[in-house]
């Protein structure tokens, strides 16, 4: 601890971002950095606690609290707060594979759980992980890892969003020989075609693959293993295969008109924009999806807060947001105590540029949609939505939301996404590896294992313990990799 009063003599200081109205007019990334010296005074704030909540990644409150990953942020916070940046990269890089995706994409479970919680703000963690990972790249710090001994071993990994990554890039620096398959036409999964542009720039994983490939990973896309390539041929040219698909099956609704045109599951919207940016490197905008439009996203978490602000930078007419659950309070309840998550009112950036450009939050809550008409073309034109109410179930004590009777309102709606979570994994690859699932669909394993119920064959991410966040399939992907490391060479040192 470099300053052990730093926490007392600095206040936490954000970057800030572009402002709202000038935001929305690209798609680029919005937020900006603090100057050296300032974030230097932030790394300072971090009180290198005696039991450190940051790093514990702990269930407490049936959420996590800290880093799942646990990365050593006293240790990072410190080096930062004496200048040693190459040395915070290296500390940092010990237990994060991509800083460079989490530190934009992360909701900060570790400032979460930052003990300054309980009478300040939290350490800039995450915004301290932003900075040591862009100047490592800008410093050349980050090379490729080449094995100076390979084992023979092969390795497919199907699927390559953060889990697969993880999986792969741990695997390979073992001397492992790995093969990705991606069934997109690029690299990345989710975090290409599901986290928009604005959030995270696809060159930033652009620089990782090819950082990837330099040491020896072999990436192949536009590759659907289940159906063009059947498990019994990839089983017999690889040693072992781990399945990182992903829970790509999206939640439904089942209401009157869902088969109007006009109504879209938000990530295959998401993706459809964030691939004709690509395919035209950004010369064209797809304004044809949205422009002009009343659009209407029903649900009330991240993926609807992504399409929130990729709707208004389309040119939307209007958004609206509905939210099933309650408003949560603006500050923690006697029952949601630190270190817990703080499950208070959020404001996400699409959310702010609505309230800037239409003059109201876009959220609406306790709300859902009843049904759809449509015009004489077949398309979408209004939504009934419907009031609910939480009612407490007398058996098991739970709360559902329920309907009020008389609470139907008519909306525009030109354009529909659906952003209600997903399902679990798609069945047709499931049941080409004849997997064992569980209840929700996730691919089933022993608790803390990541070995399926066939031998050989591996799970790790979303696919194996259901949507989740992004440093929950980096944690899933690098243990999933010391699984079968071990059972590839009776003992892993990763």
């Amino acid at each position: 601890m470099g300053k052990p009063t730093g926490f007392i003599e600095y206040d936490r200081k954000y970057a800030g971002m572009e402002e709202p109205k000038k935001r929305v007019r690209h798609f680029r990334e919005f937020k900006n950095y603090l100057p050296e010296e300032e974030q230097q005074k932030q790394g300072a704030r971090c009180m290198d606690c005696g039991v450190p909540f940051c790093q514990s990644g702990a269930m407490l409150g049936g959420m996590v609290s800290g880093c799942p990953l646990h990365n050593l942020v006293p240790e990072t916070n410190d080096l930062v707060y004496q200048g040693k940046w190459k040395q915070a990269y290296l500390r940092l890089s010990q237990t994060l594979c991509f800083p460079e995706f989490t530190s934009r994409v992360c909701p900060a479970l570790c400032e979460a759980a930052c003990t300054c919680n309980l009478h300040g703000e939290p350490v800039g963690t995450k915004e301290i992980e932003h900075a040591i990972i862009d100047r490592a790249f800008a410093n050349g710090w980050v090379k490729p890892q080449i094995p100076a001994v390979r084992t023979g071993k092969k390795v497919a990994v199907v699927g390559s969003g953060p889990a697969g990554l993880a999986c792969a890039q741990q695997l390979n620096r073992r001397g492992h020989l790995v093969t990705v398959f991606e069934k997109s036409d690029r690299v990345g999964g989710l975090l290409r075609y599901g986290i928009p542009n604005m959030k995270l720039e696809k060159e930033v994983i652009d620089r990782r693959i090819r950082l990837m490939e330099e040491e020896g990973i072999t990436f192949k896309t536009g590759v659907d293993i289940g159906k063009d390539v059947m498990p019994a041929e990839l089983k017999a040219g690889y040693d072992r295969v781990v399945l990182c698909c992903g829970a790509s099956s999206p939640r439904d609704i089942k209401v009157p008109g869902r088969e109007l045109k006009g109504i879209y599951f938000a990530v295959d919207f998401l993706g459809a924009v964030t691939k004709e940016l690509l395919d035209s490197n950004f010369g064209k905008v797809p304004y044809h999806l949205a422009k002009n439009k009343n659009v209407l996203v029903i649900g009330g978490g991240d993926t609807g807060n992504d399409c929130v602000g990729t709707a208004i930078r389309l040119g939307a007419k209007s958004v609206t947001q509905l939210e099933m659950m309650p408003q949560a309070p603006d500050t923690r309840t006697a029952d949601n105590p630190w270190p817990q998550w703080p499950r208070v009112l959020k404001t996400d950036y699409g959310q702010e540029e609505a309230a800037a450009l239409f003059g109201r939050d876009p959220r609406v809550y306790q709300t859902t949609v009843a049904s759809f008409t449509g015009n004489k073309k077949g398309e979408v034109a209004q939504a009934v939505t419907v009031s609910l109410k939480p009612v407490k179930d007398k058996k098991t004590g739970r709360l559902n939301m329920v309907t009020v009777e008389g609470s139907e309102k008519t909306v525009s709606a030109d354009l529909v996404l659906i952003a209600a979570g997903f399902t679990g994994s798609e069945a047709y690859v499931t049941e080409a590896f004849q997997v064992g699932t569980d209840g929700r669909n996730n691919v089933k394993t022993k608790a803390e294992q990541y070995e399926t119920s066939v031998p050989g064959v591996f799970t790790a991410g979303d696919m194996h313990r259901g949507q989740s966040l992004v440093v929950w399939a980096i944690r899933e992907g690098r243990e999933a990799a010391k699984a079968v490391d071990t059972s590839l060479m009776g003992y892993s040192n990763l």
